[in-house]
């Protein structure tokens, strides 16, 4: 679809709940509706390759990465092991590609925000256009 060496994209979801009798308010998500937080990673044809649930629908979707085996793993190198490719003259590992919530690493690339000029906007578009399966 136009981005090399793209392993996934991620985002998170709200899946509606029950309020519980407990910390109700920490379920209540930005919406208002009380909620639980699904992140989730899928490949190019939207099939789940990693999944993380169960975090109150107040939690920011960074928080509940930065809280994954999925982060750890990334930060690791463990999570797509020895596989680079070449793109032009530099060496490019697998990446998962996130929308602005998630933190810039090695191995998570995210759009640029901010005042764009031509470039940085045809990279946005293409992480976009990938990122619309998950």
């Amino acid at each position: 679809m136009g981005f090399p060496n793209c392993g996934g994209a991620i985002d998170g979801t709200h899946i509606p709940i029950l309020g519980p009798d407990h910390q109700g308010s920490q379920y209540i998500n930005r919406k208002g509706y009380f909620s639980m937080v699904l992140q989730a990673l899928v490949d190019h044809k939207g099939r789940f390759t990693n999944i993380n649930v169960g975090w109150p629908g107040k939690v920011h979707d960074a928080r509940v990465f930065k809280n994954s085996g999925l982060f750890r793993r990334l930060q690791e190198g463990i999570y797509f092991p020895d596989h680079e490719r070449t793109v032009g003259d530099v060496e490019m590992p697998i990446v998962i590609l996130g929308d602005p919530a998630y933190p810039l690493m090695s191995r998570l690339m995210k759009p640029y925000t901010g005042a764009l000029d031509t470039e940085k906007e045809l990279f946005n578009y293409c992480l976009s256009k990938c990122r619309m399966v998950v």
